[in-house]
């Protein structure tokens, strides 16, 4: 165990908002603050997670301790209790920990037969915090420390493995408890710049396989309050394209998304694509993790190219496909699947031409949002080719222009006049009136002077007439 004094010394250090601590620490509770939050402590960063574990009360115990404070309600994972989550009633603390503040006795694996599955994690208050150490899954995971000292609780010699940069998993059967594991220890390097020692990428090569038996929901969408699954938190960390080549490396790529199969390895023999296909898109990945990226964009970086392989001409919409079916096989929500599967299908336009009119036809054709990520994805894309300067200077333009041009019409709603107007003209909902507002607008995009209710009006009249 390392004292407080030889924690402070590690680094200078982040901390789970005092305000929390403080309230936890006046429960009466022997609480130990666990997991990546005192990870994130070690590393100087502030750290969202509030999970506690109290050593020598049960599940009742812990509900009799904290319901005057607040809302308690079971904490459970994969059908098992494994807690209690507390909503605090006083207000300000409820804004700190929206997601609740969680608590849980130690846990321990127990074997319940021969096979590699047959194991079940039990708590039991009698356990030392030495033991719940024990059950996690890499070492830089696997510290606590105790409120009421400060004392780092370091079993597996975790503060040691993040000054090295090591990541290490804390036992064999690591990645058979929870396969989701497999994606947990490459999101840590793409997120801190970790590295697997050589037993621990060993195991990640002989349990590759088993990430197949992951949930969606946990790999891709997520169950957590944040919403994020760990293929999210990878995408979203620093180094998301020394991740993805581990994760093919190990052959956890491909048990995860199969759709990467055609593409390991896939020469382009082109001038412009220089790197293999696998190495071009986690390039591209990179770039827009580089210039951060939304999620929406790294997501589409991840998936625009995978429909070279199978692919005579048109790989965008091969791509979309592939990208829609995997959005849904990892459970993302509707809107961002759809999102990201037309980002992959439009990611290829051209960059002839760039200037206002360009730009507010691009803004018709895909709307503000997709618009702007379209050309982020660009930007990544081409930084993963060798092209020349004037592209990267029209798509940097383009950028500009639709900054500039968002504010002309470029929508139905930005007409002068709306179909109330037309159906007083003697226009018949439906298709009819459809076509004449989109004739309008086609009309303002091309003059954006036009857009006034006279003019709209007047077109709108010959159009019937016509």
């Amino acid at each position: 165990m390392l004292t407080t004094q030889k924690l402070d010394s590690i680094t200078s250090r982040g901390t789970v908002d005092a305000t929390i601590e403080e309230f936890v620490r006046g429960l009466g509770l022997d609480a130990y603050l666990v997991g990546g939050a005192v990870r994130d402590e070690l590393l100087g960063l502030e750290s969202k997670d509030a999970d506690f574990v109290v050593p020598g009360v049960d599940y009742e115990g812990l509900h009799a301790a904290l319901e005057p404070h607040g809302k308690v309600e079971e904490l459970e994972v994969a059908g098992r209790r494994v807690g209690v989550r507390l909503y605090p009633r006083e207000a300000r603390l409820r804004a700190l920990a929206p997601a609740g503040i969680e608590f849980a006795p130690p846990r321990a694996e127990r074997s319940t037969g021969p096979g590699r599955h047959d194991f079940e994690i039990v708590a039991d208050p009698a356990l030392s915090i030495e033991d719940d150490m024990g059950r996690r899954d890499f070492t830089v995971n696997a510290m606590a420390r105790r409120l009421e000292t400060g004392d780092l609780v370091d079993p597996f010699g975790g503060a040691d493995d993040l000054r090295r940069g090591v990541l290490r998993a804390v036992r064999s059967r690591s990645f058979a408890e929870d396969p989701l594991r497999l994606v947990r220890g490459l999101r840590l390097v793409a997120q801190l710049g970790l590295e697997p020692d050589a037993t621990t990428l060993r195991q990640m090569k002989e349990d590759a396989e088993s990430v197949r038996l992951v949930s969606g929901e946990r790999v891709g969408g997520g169950l957590r309050a944040d919403g994020l699954g760990e293929l999210s938190k990878l995408l979203l960390g620093r180094q998301p394209a020394r991740a993805l080549q581990l994760a093919r490396d190990t052959g956890v790529l491909t048990a995860l998304l199969p759709e990467f199969e055609p593409a390991l390895g896939l020469e382009q023999d082109s001038a412009r694509q220089h790197l293999p296909l696998d190495e071009h898109i986690f390039a591209v990945v990179q770039g827009a993790a580089d210039a951060d990226a939304s999620l929406a964009v790294r997501l589409g970086a991840l998936f625009h190219d995978l429909g070279k392989p199978a692919s005579n001409g048109d790989h965008a919409e091969l791509g979309a496909a592939l990208a829609a079916a995997a959005m849904r096989r990892l459970r993302y929500p509707t809107r961002l699947g759809t999102h990201v599967t037309e980002l992959v299908r439009e990611h290829a336009f051209p960059l002839d031409g760039v200037d206002e009119l360009f730009a507010r036809r691009f803004l018709r054709t895909h709307g503000d949002e997709l618009a702007f990520d379209l050309v982020s994805l660009k930007e990544a894309d081409l930084g993963g080719k060798q092209v020349p300067a004037s592209e990267f200077d029209a798509v940097a333009k383009l950028r500009v222009l639709l900054e500039q041009e968002r504010s002309q019409p470029h929508r139905l709603a930005d007409l002068a006049v709306d179909g109330a107007d037309l159906l007083e003209l003697g226009y018949a909902e439906g298709p009819e009136l459809g076509h004449a507002l989109e004739s309008l607008l086609d009309t303002v995009i091309e003059r954006p002077d036009l857009n006034t209710r006279e003019e709209l009006l007047d077109r709108a009249r010959a159009l019937r007439s016509s």
